[in-house]
C-alpha cells in the first residue's frame, strides 16, 4: 500500500493502543502506522513488560505517549509515581477520577515536578471517569467525577463517546478521549459502550483510542485508511 497522505488534522485526533506485551511487536506496530496516528498508548500490559523503555521507543518514533496506567493510591504515592513518569517523556498519564480531587491534585503536580526536573514539557493527566466495560454507572457518579477532575487542574478525561454530552455540559474545557471505538461491522469485544469514530467525533470526543479495530484487523492499513477518512469526514 502506497504510504497515504493523512492530513494532521486527523492524525492528532488518534491514538494507537499497543496492547502487547512484547516492545518488538509493539514498534513494529508503530511504526506500520504511524502514518494515521500522532498518540501511541502504552498499557498496563506493554509497561510492565518494558517499563521505561517502552515509552523512550516510542518518542524516538515520532509519537506522543499516552501513558494509561490507571494511576490509584493514596495522594503521596500517587504524587511519587507521576513524578517518575513526568521525566519520562510522556505526554499524556491516566489516573482513576475516582481517587478524589487530592489524589488527582498530587498526580498533577508529580507530572509537573518531574517534567520541570528533566527539562520536558508538562504531561498532562486524564481523569479516568467511568469505564466503557461499566454499563450501569449512575449519571451522578461521572459528574461527580468531573468535577473532581476540575478541581484539581486534570487537562483531560477518559470517557466513553455516550457520556461526551454531560462532559460538554459540566467540563467543556476538559479534552475528552475517548476509547471502545469500533467501526459498523467490527466487534465490541470487551467494550460495553462502543461507538464508531464519526459518531464519536460528531459528539465533541478530541482524541479516539483505536486498538484491535486495526490492530487485529486482516488488513491494519486498510482498516486505519478507513478510520482516518471517516474521522476526515467528521471533522470537516
Amino acid at each position: 500500500m502506497e504510504s497515504p497522505d493523512i492530513s494532521d488534522d486527523i492524525r492528532s485526533r488518534l491514538a494507537l493502543a499497543l496492547d502487547v506485551d512484547d516492545l518488538v511487536e509493539a514498534g513494529r506496530l508503530g511504526r506500520r502506522m504511524s502514518p494515521w496516528f500522532s498518540v501511541a498508548k502504552i498499557g498496563l500490559e506493554l509497561f510492565s513488560a518494558s517499563g521505561p523503555e517502552a515509552v523512550g521507543a516510542f518518542v524516538d518514533q515520532g509519537y506522543e505517549v499516552f501513558l494509561d496506567l490507571k494511576l490509584h493510591d493514596i495522594p503521596t504515592t500517587v504524587g511519587k509515581a507521576a513524578r517518575v513518569l513526568g521525566s519520562l517523556g510522556v505526554s499524556y498519564v491516566t489516573v482513576h477520577a475516582s481517587g478524589g480531587v487530592d489524589m488527582l491534585s498530587a498526580a498533577v503536580h508529580g507530572l509537573n515536578e518531574g517534567a520541570n526536573a528533566a527539562g520536558l514539557s508538562t504531561p498532562m493527566v486524564l481523569a479516568v471517569t467511568v469505564l466503557t466495560s461499566e454499563r450501569d454507572a449512575p449519571s451522578a457518579v461521572l459528574e461527580q467525577r468531573l468535577t473532581f477532575a476540575l478541581e484539581a487542574d486534570c487537562g483531560g478525561v477518559i470517557c466513553a463517546a455516550n457520556d461526551l454530552v454531560e462532559v460538554a455540559r459540566v467540563a467543556p474545557e476538559l479534552l475528552t478521549v475517548v476509547p471502545g471505538i469500533r467501526p459498523d461491522g467490527v466487534a465490541s469485544h470487551d467494550q460495553g459502550r462502543p461507538a464508531t469514530p464519526k459518531t464519536a467525533i460528531q459528539q465533541g470526543a478530541g482524541i479516539l483510542v483505536i486498538g484491535r479495530a486495526v490492530t487485529s484487523a486482516d488488513d491494519p492499513e486498510t482498516a486505519a485508511d478507513a478510520i482516518g477518512a471517516e474521522v476526515g469526514e467528521a471533522i470537516q
